[in-house]
C-alpha cells in the first residue's frame, strides 16, 4: 500500500511542478507559494478542526488529526521553516532555469537523503548502495557539463545555487519526516505544517512589500493557483500516508517520489521546447538507473 501511495504522490508531484513552472511566468515566487499553501490549508482545515474540537468523526481513518502536544507543534513549526526555505529557493530556481535542468537536480535528493541517514541515523551502505551513489554523481556531473553549454554554471549560477539549497533543505525535511512519522499522524503533520508555512510566507511577503523592495510585484489573478493547490495537497497527503505505512522505507519512498521528474522532463520537451534534451535525457537516465540500483540494493 505504501509503495502505491508513493507512486501516486510522484505522479501528482510531477504535474504540480509543471503547473508551478507555468504560474511562475505570471507572478513572483512568494505570492504563488503563499496562495497555494493558504488554499491547501483551507482544503485540509475540516480534517484538522474536526479533531481539534474533540469530534471523533474521522477516528481510525487516514484523515484523523489528533490535536498534538506543544512539543509536536514545535517540531512541525521547525519543519515548516525548513520546507519554506526549500519551496522558496526551489521555485526561484525553477522560475529561471529550464524545467528539465531543475527537475533533474531535484531528482538527486534521494541520494543525499541516503547520505543523511548515514550521518544522522548511523545507517550503513552496502556495496551496491555505494555504487548507486557514485552513478548518481556521474549523472550530476554530466548534467553540469550540459548546463554549462546553456550558460548555467553549476557552481556560480545563482539559480542553480537556489536549486541546491532547495535540495539540501528538502533532504533535511525528509529526514525530519522520518522522525515525525514515528509518533504523529500524517494529517496532523500536513495540516498544521501548511498552516505554519502560510503564516511564515504571509509575514515574509508583508516585510518585503513594506521594505520597498524592487523585487515585489502586485499579484495577478491566476486560476492555476487553485489547480496547483489541489495537486500538491493530494501529493503530500499520499507522501505522508506512504511514510506512515508499515514497513515503509524513507530511501525507497524518496526515490519513487522523485520519479516525478519523468513527467516534468516530458512536459519540458513537449510544451516548453527546451534544448539539449539528448544530453539531459542521458543524465536523467543514468540518475534513474542509480535510483533502481538503490531500490534493489535496499
Amino acid at each position: 500500500m505504501w509503495l502505491w501511495a508513493a507512486i501516486g504522490s510522484a505522479i501528482l508531484l510531477g504535474i504540480y511542478d509543471v503547473f508551478k513552472k507555468q504560474a511562475s511566468t505570471r507572478n513572483d515566487v512568494l505570492h504563488i507559494l503563499l496562495y497555494v499553501t493558504a488554499l491547501s490549508t483551507l482544503i485540509l482545515s475540516p480534517f484538522v478542526l474536526t479533531s481539534a474540537f474533540g469530534w471523533h468523526w474521522l477516528e481510525n481513518t487516514s484523515f484523523n488529526a489528533s490535536p498534538g502536544t506543544l512539543r509536536d507543534h514545535l517540531l512541525v513549526i521547525l519543519k515548516a521553516f525548513v520546507v519554506t526555505i526549500s519551496w522558496v529557493t526551489g521555485l526561484m530556481g525553477l522560475k529561471h532555469l529550464p524545467i528539465t535542468t531543475a527537475g533533474t537536480i531535484k531528482t538527486s535528493r534521494p541520494v543525499f537523503v541516503l547520505l543523511g541517514s548515514i550521518l544522522i541515523f548511523g545507517e550503513r551502505l552496502n556495496l551496491w548502495q555505494w555504487v548507486a551513489v557514485l552513478v548518481a554523481f556521474v549523472a550530476l556531473w554530466l548534467l553540469g557539463h550540459t548546463s554549462r553549454r546553456e550558460g548555467f554554471d553549476f557552481v556560480r549560477n545563482r539559480w542553480v545555487i537556489c536549486m541546491w539549497v532547495s535540495v539540501v533543505s528538502g533532504v533535511a525535511s525528509a529526514l525530519l519526516d522520518k522522525h515525525l512519522m514515528a509518533s504523529m499522524q500524517p494529517m496532523f503533520v500536513q495540516g498544521w505544517c501548511n498552516f505554519y508555512i502560510t503564516l511564515i510566507l504571509a509575514i515574509t511577503l508583508l516585510a518585503v512589500k513594506h521594505s520597498g523592495s524592487p523585487y515585489y510585484k502586485p499579484y495577478k489573478h491566476d486560476w492555476l493557483i487553485l489547480v496547483i493547490a489541489l495537486f500538491i495537497t493530494w501529493s503530500d497527503f499520499l507522501y505522508f500516508l506512504s511514510l506512515s505505512g508499515e514497513g515503509a522505507m524513507l530511501s525507497v519512498v524518496s526515490i519513487l517520489r522523485r520519479s516525478s521528474v519523468i513527467i516534468t522532463f516530458i512536459c519540458g520537451a513537449l510544451f516548453f521546447k527546451e534544448k539539449n534534451l539528448r544530453s539531459k535525457g542521458l543524465a536523467l537516465l543514468i540518475l534513474l538507473v542509480s535510483m533502481v540500483i538503490l531500490v534493489l540494493a535496499s
